[in-house]
């Protein structure tokens, strides 16, 4: 805040200010009260009273303060700034992002102005923007370390990891304990799988911020802790706090988790794997009713034998696309790594689109579906689909997609591409199971509970069942544990199916560049490992609801 209006008495605003810098926010209301009823209509005392407001969390009064702020001073930019903040808070982004392209307009070299437009238009999508806006304010502002981070951060969005680790290297050259940094810093090289540095630099964010709950966990994911670890008390010390937010609670019971079965205490390992995850069912309630009506609704728009696309349309594509696919956790991300090892081959991680250009063409719950899909609407999802291909900007031919709940689209996939390969991952059901409920799954609401991972699972199934019913010949079923057992043969057999050549790099997985931005970041980063399917069975008499519900035995 800035005192830029020399009619008001500098005693008294030099007084609001040190109030402001005390932290005593009400007594500086009053302080700007008192002065507003003997000098109306000053800009500066309504930019003041809304930056107390902001302070004491009442968003909503401090953005009708900031509005009459600019209202009364158009080109105040420092006001327009301060609206784009709050409204940044109260998630309006559009409205923060009109602010802040004020402030700029105002006074075009405002870093911080462009820093936070940045930052906003990152969280829109608009990552080119984001990058543009970032770098500018780097440009007025070169030691600006929030900024180079920022920038890292949408740059890591984009799938650029190591230009994104460039940038948190370089914030952490002008403020090395800045923690944010460290830490986003640790999430690229993780995707990288750079699994020292990532562990020195999270044990680096833990030992700055140890109360935060996310380098906690994080770090759980790489160290062993053994039983006299002063990080278990730590932890305990953290849990018991009880205005701690249900975020940090679930964080610190899957931490705990983790320490325990490092400590070999299956007892207290489950006691707070079930904590974390009856809290984010709480969290997010799952309804296992909308899955199963939704997947009885994918079947039922592909009653009538698909027509697939001409093959005068599917020669015109530059691209062709691979689909991985299955159960999370049942090693789409290792197969991934194998086939975009491939040097006629891009690796393009988990594509997330597929869903949104699906959707509208799934009939509804109470529509009868008497003809075959349009072919306005293939081409539609294949046209929408083949942009965001073409988008990564990879002189690669073939892309490979391993976001594994494209298994509810296959029907879709086949006849809008019907050049496309589907690789489907199976894995042992407890195996998968096991391994979903263990670890941390933002969004994937049915993973929190064992009878809901099981109920999830049996429509998986069903729905696959039906898959290869309607395409028998079109899906590569490839097993996870044959996969580990023989990696090469199995390799072989992937690329003779996905009409590649044999490329010995396909062997060396592990040494594939390519970000891993999932939890098995880590673990694609080393040689193939067998046994890891029966990891569950230590647990067997904690997992009895999901044997029971998979009728395992």
């Amino acid at each position: 805040m800035k005192n830029n209006q020399s009619s008001l008495p500098n005693k008294e605003i030099e007084t609001v200010f040190a109030l402001y810098s005390k932290g005593e926010y009400k007594e500086a209301i009053n302080s700007i009260k008192s002065l507003n009823n003997k000098y109306p209509n000053q800009p500066l005392l309504f930019n003041l009273i809304g930056a107390c407001y902001k302070e004491l969390g009442e968003l909503a009064g401090a953005a009708k303060m900031f509005e009459v702020a600019t209202s009364l001073s158009p080109n105040y930019a420092e006001a327009h700034f301060n609206l784009g903040v709050v409204y940044q808070d109260l998630d309006q982004k559009e409205s923060a992002v009109g602010s802040f392209k004020k402030a700029i307009e105002i006074t075009p070299n405002y870093p911080s102005a462009h820093n936070n437009l940045g930052n906003t238009l990152r969280e829109l999508g608009e990552l080119e923007a984001s990058i543009e806006s970032l770098e500018w304010a780097i440009a007025y502002k070169n030691d600006f370390a929030e900024a180079h981070n920022n920038l890292g951060s949408t740059l890591h969005r984009l799938g650029r990891i190591k230009d994104a680790v460039n940038c948190f290297e370089k914030a952490l050259s002008f403020d090395q304990n800045y923690p944010l940094a460290i830490f986003n810093l640790a999430l690229a090289l993780k995707d990288i799988g750079d699994k020292d540095y990532y562990h020195e630099m999270i044990e680096k964010t833990v030992e700055l911020k140890p109360d935060w709950s996310d380098a906690q966990l994080h770090l759980s994911r790489v160290k062993k802790y053994k039983t006299n670890d002063s990080q278990i008390a730590e932890i305990h010390a953290f849990l018991s706090d009880t205005e701690l937010s249900l975020k940090d609670r679930i964080n610190f019971n899957f931490t705990l988790a983790k320490l325990y079965e490092d400590t070999d205490d299956p007892d207290k390992q489950f006691q707070f794997l079930n904590e974390a995850n009856r809290l984010r069912k709480e969290e997010s309630e799952y309804i296992f009713e909308k899955d199963k009506k939704l997947f009885a609704r994918i079947k039922k728009t592909f009653n009538n034998p698909p027509v697939p696309l001409s093959d005068s349309i599917v020669k015109s594509s530059k691209k062709r696309p691979i689909f991985i696919l299955g159960m999370p956790r049942s090693g789409t991300s290792l197969v991934h790594q194998i086939i975009s090892n491939h040097k006629e081959v891009h690796g393009a991680g988990e594509l997330t689109k597929i869903n949104k250009f699906v959707s509208p063409f799934i009939v509804g719950e109470d529509e009868k579906n008497n003809s075959v899909i349009p072919e306005k609407n293939l081409l539609s999802i294949r046209e929408n689909y083949s942009e965001i291909l073409t988008s990564l900007g990879v002189s690669e031919s073939i892309i490979v997609d391993k976001m594994p709940l494209n298994f509810r689209y296959i029907g879709f996939i086949l006849t809008a591409f019907p050049e496309a390969k589907i690789i489907h991952m199976n894995r042992d059901s407890m195996a998968v199971c096991w391994s979903i409920y263990k670890y941390y799954f933002p969004g994937n609401a049915y993973s929190y509970n064992q009878e809901d991972i099981a109920a999830y699972y049996g429509l998986y199934k069903n729905l696959m069942a039906f898959w290869k019913k309607l395409f028998p010949k079109q899906i590569f079923d490839l097993c996870y544990e044959d996969l580990t057992l023989n990696q090469k043969t199995e390799t072989q057999k992937i690329l003779k199916y996905c009409d590649l050549k044999w490329d010995e790099n396909c062997l060396n997985f592990h040494k594939n560049n390519t970000a891993v931005k999932t939890t098995s970041a880590i673990q694609v980063k080393q040689k193939m490992y067998q046994g890891s399917s029966e990891a569950w069975k230590k647990y067997e008499a904690f997992l009895q609801p999901l044997i029971k519900g998979l009728n395992y035995y």
